[in-house]
């Protein structure tokens, strides 16, 4: 027998339990592994089928019973721990016409990507912005927020949080506030004009490490990518895929990184993978994702998953589809864990 992976019998194994002790020879190559190792699994909703419950639940409890009224997307893979890759959360969250979400605020961070509804405003510290379709809006760590909808139609965004992060860290706080709403002292357009446009005021230091335009409105960013198509400026892996920025550098918050790309009809990448577990959004068009051995065929605001180190390659099945995708890739980053491979592109 080899000694090196024996404990040394029952009686020894009795001292270490009682002790709360465990040899690290016998579960090393459990813990340091040649490659990353998750119950994540690849998975797609499609919206065809979630809508349907959201606009249920909308039936069942009000956005104030609720607090928020949101469906969570749980990994199959990660059941009963409210996570849709090992480090992230999301969720769909529907406002009805005349509701509002009272405000609070919590130590994680958080971004809505708008899926459906225009019109409906999200106020975070007292600054105002109304959402349309593709919008990426911010709520940074420990920002008061609320949502409403003035409109005539339900609002329906998803939610991506990094919940596990915060509890992993034993980090998490949260506080609601005793008003309806927050009072309204500017609107995300001052954001933009002081933030977003390669300028900042000149004695400006940033309170957080979030950005502080915390509206990235679609239109900007689809315009940026159909130049990058018309210039035929297509990566192998990736076709025409932007990240989107903090103005002081680095990601929007500093534990979600998000991103957004165009495929040309047609257009089909190379193989891909990279450590980052990512969460994908079809913002536009249709196509099919080939995670491993598993294809999904996806349209309009349907949601997958893409785990950690899994081959993935997309196709484009309709004239410049386009997704929308966040994930941990800044922590990653910062913590020098991130790793990619670019397969034979």
């Amino acid at each position: 027998m080899n000694r090196h992976a024996d404990t040394g019998g029952a009686d020894f194994e009795q001292k270490l339990d009682a002790a709360s002790m465990t040899p690290l020879w016998t579960i090393l190559s459990a813990l340091v592994t040649k490659e990353p190792k998750s119950g994540c699994l690849p998975v797609h909703w499609r919206y065809e089928e979630t809508r349907p419950l959201l606009m249920e639940a909308g039936q069942r409890v009000t956005a104030q019973e609720a607090e928020r009224r949101v469906l969570i997307l749980e990994n199959p893979g990660l059941r009963g721990q409210s996570r849709v890759t090992t480090s992230l959360y999301a969720g769909l969250q529907l406002v009805l016409p005349g509701e509002v979400a009272p405000p609070h605020r919590h130590s994680q961070s958080a971004l809505r990507f708008v899926l459906e509804g225009s019109g409906a405003h999200t106020t975070v510290n007292g600054v105002r912005a109304y959402m349309e379709p593709g919008d990426l809006v911010l709520t940074p760590a420990g920002t008061w927020h609320d949502h409403g909808n003035e409109s005539e139609s339900p609002m329906i965004w998803l939610d991506g949080l990094d919940i596990p992060v915060a509890s992993f860290l034993d980090a998490s706080f949260a506080e609601n506030s005793e008003e309806e709403a927050q009072p309204v002292k500017g609107t995300s357009d001052d954001s933009i004009a002081t933030f977003g446009e390669n300028l900042m005021p000149v004695d400006y230091v940033p309170e957080s490490a979030s950005s502080p335009v915390f509206v990235y409105p679609y239109a900007r960013a689809r315009a940026a990518l159909a130049r990058m198509v018309e210039r035929g400026d297509l990566d192998p892996c990736h076709g025409a895929k932007m990240r989107y920025i903090n103005p002081n550098g680095g990601a929007p918050m500093p534990t979600i990184g998000a991103f957004i790309q165009m495929l040309p009809e047609g257009f089909r990448t190379a193989s891909y993978r990279s450590t980052d577990a990512t969460i994908y959004v079809a913002v536009e068009g249709s196509g099919r994702t080939r995670i491993g051995d598993q294809t999904f065929t996806w349209s309009e605001r349907d949601v997958f998953v893409v785990p950690s180190w899994h081959w993935v390659s997309h196709e484009a099945a309709s004239q410049n589809a386009v997704l929308f995708s966040y994930s941990d890739r800044p922590i990653q980053q910062v913590l020098g864990f991130w790793r990619q491979d670019r397969g034979n592109a």
